[in-house]
């Protein structure tokens, strides 16, 4: 159990909650509504590290107490951003596109405390094994590719059809762990096994 610390977890992903619910940190889950759009001239790591920032921003206005994390992951193949399909004719092209090819998840974090914020973002390459037209359609049809970037889970049945990764599995689950754990350091939370978040002294 973190002690005296209130954790905030600034988005709607059942994928983030379940990795702060592994390493034992308990936590709030309190959404942040944005305008998600790309900025002119921006990066896709530029990109998911604003709005990572602007949904910690958004919810340590109204919680200053709290520890807030936001998050956002984007999938890019040849420049190109693929959110998250519309319906299941789309992430059926976007799988297809993404069939026998390497693409980069870009996964950026932000943490705040106390008017303080830090962030910092995560590269993976991601190869997926060539699929058929059935094996797509089947894929589709598991409902999975729905609500996610890139239309597919790494955890569920997408595991299946990744080939490969070079970088933070957990960062393209949607949260890297790692990168998360030295944020909170960088604002003066500690974790430790088995007790979650401890306050260091000022």
């Amino acid at each position: 159990m973190s002690r005296g610390v209130r954790v905030i977890l600034a988005s709607q992903s059942p994928r983030r909650r379940d990795l702060l619910d592994l390493i034992g940190i308990p936590h709030e889950v309190r959404p942040a509504d944005l305008d998600e759009r790309l900025q002119p001239g921006e990066s896709p790591p530029a990109h998911a590290e604003r709005l990572a920032r602007e949904k910690a921003l958004a919810l340590a206005a109204i919680a200053p107490d709290a520890v807030v994390i936001g998050a956002d992951t984007i999938v890019v193949l040849d420049g190109a951003i693929l959110g998250k399909p519309a319906s299941e004719e789309e992430a059926a092209a976007t799988v297809r596109q993404l069939a026998g090819r390497t693409h980069t998840v870009f996964t950026a974090v932000a943490v705040t405390r106390g008017g303080a914020i830090v962030s910092g973002v995560e590269s993976v390459e991601v190869t997926f094994r060539p699929l058929t037209d059935d094996q797509i359609r089947a894929y589709v049809a598991t409902g999975e590719p729905m609500d996610k970037a890139g239309a597919y889970g790494i955890q569920g049945y997408g595991a299946v059809i990744v080939e490969r990764i070079h970088g933070d599995y957990f960062a393209v689950m949607g949260l890297a762990i790692g990168r998360l754990v030295g944020l909170l350091a960088d604002v003066g939370v500690s974790y430790r096994f088995g007790e979650g978040l401890v306050a260091r002294e000022s």
